[in-house]
């Protein structure tokens, strides 16, 4: 008894001498608890989420339509020119996307929306913008559309928002651009002994960046009468049979410029492919969502897509994943939220959500709404907003 009392006795002692630091503790999580509740108060329905939606498009409409230096410098220095490049390019393309979902769920903002969008593709047009891109290849990619270098993201990503701004604009504007682009896309895909293209020389196959060229063929085709539709069937035909991971049954992440797969699979990857194929294959996607789910979905403590499906990864760093702790992966977790919408999954959608306040914390200020964390990685706000409001018309 003796010796339980002492450590009793041990144990109140080091409350007591550390009870102002609990009671910090304490509070602080209380009013987390509170803060995450109140800011996903309205989540839902796309009628409650309407004033957050907009809130958090005007944020990112003051933040990326800006001069092309400005928008650079908005990327961390600390990852390089390249990355800052890929950075910017993404929070416009993502942007546009999000833009053009609101024209379907909000049909009344076709006018503003096709005005912003113009600007974000003059943006993206801009020799600073393209920088990156002419750093790898050593070239110009919209000088060198006739050439055999692939430019596979630069090209895909504007593309792929032009197309989005034929579908919600009644001008020709851009037609001779997305014809000049998707028609290199499209025999560059073709003339490849492995129908894919590199993002860049000497290294492997992204899927994820091949797949907005075949949504931009996609969009393509469907503004032009079918046209490139082939090129599109047979990539998703190949993929199905030819690109899957046999022990997850999931899209590959990485494919060898001699056309064999890669094992390793990453959560970021595997989300964000998801999400393009919804604007693809419906019943491809919700296959490949149920099996992203089964192999990549993580609730302990908070919800989210894990980095790595077969092993733990307690802390790590990834330049396209973010911050993996505890496994769990920011921008897969990001990237899950446009499927999770597309499918109305609104249970998950709800977590992920949660989990994306708990980590990004919502400001509010002068009636704008952003992450906390969009101060150091901007294109994370602009993708959770394309993807909370990948629409499915038929829901």
């Amino acid at each position: 008894m003796c010796l339980i009392q002492h450590y009793q006795f041990v144990i109140m002692k080091f409350f007591e001498r550390h009870n102002v630091l609990f009671t910090f503790i304490a509070v602080a999580i209380a009013i987390k608890v509170v803060w995450v509740a109140w800011s996903c108060w309205d989540h839902g329905s796309f009628s409650k989420e309407k004033k957050e939606i907009f809130q958090r498009k005007d944020y990112l409409v003051d933040k990326v339509v800006v001069t092309p230096q400005r928008l650079l410098d908005e990327m961390p220095e600390e990852i390089g020119s390249q990355f800052q490049g890929e950075w910017a390019l993404y929070s416009c393309s993502m942007l546009t996307e999000a833009l053009s979902n609101m024209t379907k769920i909000y049909p009344d903002y076709d006018y503003e929306a096709k005005y912003i969008i113009d600007s974000l593709i003059q943006i993206v047009k801009s020799p600073e913008i393209r920088q990156y891109d002419i750093d790898r290849w050593g070239d110009d990619p919209l000088q060198t559309l006739d050439g055999q270098k692939g430019h596979l993201s630069y090209l895909s990503h504007l593309a792929w928002m032009i197309g989005n701004y034929r579908k919600i604009s009644d001008d020709d504007k851009y037609d001779k651009l997305h014809h000049d682009l998707c028609k290199t896309l499209n025999r560059r895909i073709r003339q490849s002994k492995i129908f894919n293209i590199p993002t860049y020389p000497n290294e492997p196959i992204y899927v994820p960046d091949m797949m907005v060229a075949i949504v931009a063929l996609s969009d393509y085709a469907e503004l032009n009468n079918g046209k490139y539709k082939s090129t599109v069937d047979e990539w998703l035909k190949r993929a199905k049979s030819e690109w899957i991971d046999k022990p997850t049954g999931l899209l590959v992440s990485f494919i060898s410029e001699d056309g064999e797969i890669y094992e390793l699979l990453k959560g970021s990857y595997t989300a964000l492919n998801c999400f393009y194929l919804t604007k693809l294959d419906h019943d491809f996607a919700k296959d490949q969502y149920k099996k992203l789910k089964a192999k990549f979905r993580q609730d302990f403590i908070i919800s989210g897509i894990k980095e790595y499906h077969d092993h733990f990864c307690l802390l790590g760093l990834d330049v396209d994943a973010g911050p993996i702790i505890l496994n769990l992966s920011p921008t897969g977790t990001a990237f899950a939220i446009g499927s999770a919408t597309y499918f109305g999954d609104s249970s998950f959608r709800t977590r992920l959500l949660k989990t994306a306040e708990i980590a990004g914390h919502t400001i509010e200020k002068e009636n704008k709404r952003h992450y906390f964390l969009s101060d150091f990685a901007l294109v994370g706000e602009a993708i959770t907003l394309a993807m909370r409001t990948n629409h499915n018309r038929v829901l």
